[in-house]
């Protein structure tokens, strides 16, 4: 009997903003006609990341490599969304010879390591690795940094908190599945700064985890893929804040796709943005806009103070120009307040 190599699958992981569809789009445009096929999940309905890698234009990379669950968390889905997508791909006459998975800013990765132990999929797919994208300003500013005294006074003031601070939860949860941990936007840090990170990051590992650094999520595709975790079978390493069959929900937040309209220019509406973001509660705001007069479209993406824009590609002849920007926020932040500061 003739045994068939199981498919290695790439699971990355990373909280809102770290440059996770940004590191994915560079392994597929260096994957030197290697057949990749991409997995990718939205928080909340609305799909911004399937549409930035779709639009990607890479030889060998159409449509039918990305697959995109915007129907809910992957990790709280995997028996309605992530096998039979998984399967879809596994069923191709000429299926992918490597497979990356990209979590939304909000999914814990170990329950989607357990799924590849499933009978369904266990004899034709292993974890190559679990990959934790950071953001490295972020981490070094103190984001997920956990104050006890603060939170011990929260927690004396307001009995209706009877839980730790869900989002760093969901960054330590990131952590420690991760078989490899990359330290983007590295080129924003000094020196003091990248070490502050590791430190930091560090602190959370339970095992020897390497680290590297990248900017703008560039990195050789060897570094990558080909890790050769099995992590399904390494589980008890993986330990999380959430227990066996926990029920892991995210009430905790809210998204929400606003209209923009064609905009003078760009850095106009990186103003905008950037206003927005100031909101109370807002984390992370993503989306397209039209540019007056300008042929390509306008990526903007926001976290925190910082905001990024750049032109993708043209705009088709036969979509419509209609700008939209995804928020993403904790529970109950002011869209109406979002809203005004995006229409200036």
């Amino acid at each position: 009997m003739t045994l068939v190599a199981k498919i290695p699958c790439t699971i990355v992981t990373g909280f809102l903003g770290a440059g996770k569809t940004t590191l994915v789009r560079h392994l597929v445009e260096n994957a030197n006609g290697r057949r990749l096929a991409i997995i990718v999940n939205e928080f909340g309905d609305i799909g911004f990341d399937g549409s930035f890698l779709a639009a990607c234009g890479i030889e060998g990379c159409g449509d039918e490599d990305i697959v995109e669950l915007a129907n809910g968390c992957i990790c709280c889905t995997v028996a309605d969304d992530f096998v039979p997508a998984l399967n879809k791909l596994l069923d191709r006459a000429d299926p992918p010879e490597h497979i990356l998975i990209e979590t939304s800013g909000l999914a814990l990765p170990k329950p989607l390591v357990q799924a590849f132990q499933w009978p369904a999929i266990r004899s034709r797919v292993t974890v190559d690795g679990v990959v934790a994208v950071i953001d490295g300003p972020a981490v070094a500013a103190g984001f997920f940094a956990d104050d006890p005294a603060a939170l011990a006074a929260q927690r004396a003031d307001d009995a209706s908190v009877d839980h730790d601070n869900p989002l760093e939860e969901v960054f330590e949860d990131q952590l420690l599945c991760a078989d490899l941990v990359v330290m983007n936007k590295a080129d924003l840090l000094d020196e003091a700064g990248r070490a502050k990170v590791r430190a930091e990051v560090t602190e959370h590992l339970p095992r020897a985890v390497k680290m590297v650094e990248a900017e703008h999520g560039r990195l050789d595709p060897r570094v990558i893929l080909g890790i050769q975790a099995a992590a399904e079978d390494d589980l008890d390493a993986r330990p999380s804040h959430h227990g066996e069959g926990e029920d892991h929900d995210h009430d905790d937040f809210d998204s929400v796709a606003l209209p923009v309209a064609a905009t003078a220019s760009a850095e106009d509406l990186a103003i905008r943005v950037a206003r927005a973001a100031e909101t109370e509660g807002v984390l992370r705001i993503k989306g397209f806009a039209e540019i007056t007069g300008k042929p390509m479209r306008l990526v903007v993406q926001g976290v925190g103070a910082r905001i990024a824009h750049h032109y993708d590609r043209p705009w088709k002849s036969s979509e419509p120009r209609d700008g939209r920007l995804v928020v993403i926020g904790l529970k109950g932040f002011d869209q109406a307040a979002v809203a005004a500061a995006l229409a200036g």
